[in-house]
């Protein structure tokens, strides 16, 4: 596994309010599907609600002491690499809350918890660029609406 991330993954209680915040703040996002995206540098910070971010991961949101609400990802080139990094994660001592399967989006990607329970995604989503780094770019979600 390449020692970076890809996308840090907000689960928020209300999107509209938290994609507020961040404009405030100056960010630009793109919302597709009810999920808010921003390019942050050589990764994406996402906003998702915070139910379909534990639904997802395969984790009970049982708020103080439970689930923190953030996922780490880690995108890959392909899918063979989701199942290797996983193996190794469960060989280490992960807890695999999700085996690696095929996503809504069209990708493949499993979901483990680390010994001290932060929550991981390795994923491979052919719509997201893997530069040569492992930078990650975003896809242009507003010409992508356009041709719709």
């Amino acid at each position: 596994m390449e020692q970076r991330l890809s996308l840090v993954t907000l689960g928020v209680m209300d999107l509209e309010r938290a994609h507020s915040f961040y404009r405030r703040l100056g960010w630009v996002g793109h919302e597709v599907e009810n999920t808010v995206f921003f390019q942050a540098g050589g990764l994406a910070i996402v906003l998702w609600g915070r139910e379909h971010l534990a639904a997802d991961l395969g984790v009970a949101d049982a708020g103080i002491g439970g689930f923190s609400g953030v996922a780490l990802a880690h995108n890959v080139r392909s899918t063979t690499e989701v199942d290797d990094i996983m193996a190794a994660a469960e060989e280490a001592g992960a807890t695999v809350t999700r085996a690696a399967s095929t996503t809504f989006y069209g990708g493949y990607a499993g979901a483990f918890r680390d010994l001290d329970g932060h929550a991981w995604e390795i994923a491979h989503n052919p719509g997201f660029a893997l530069c040569a780094d492992g930078t990650l770019r975003l896809p242009d979600f507003s010409r992508a609406r356009d041709d719709t």
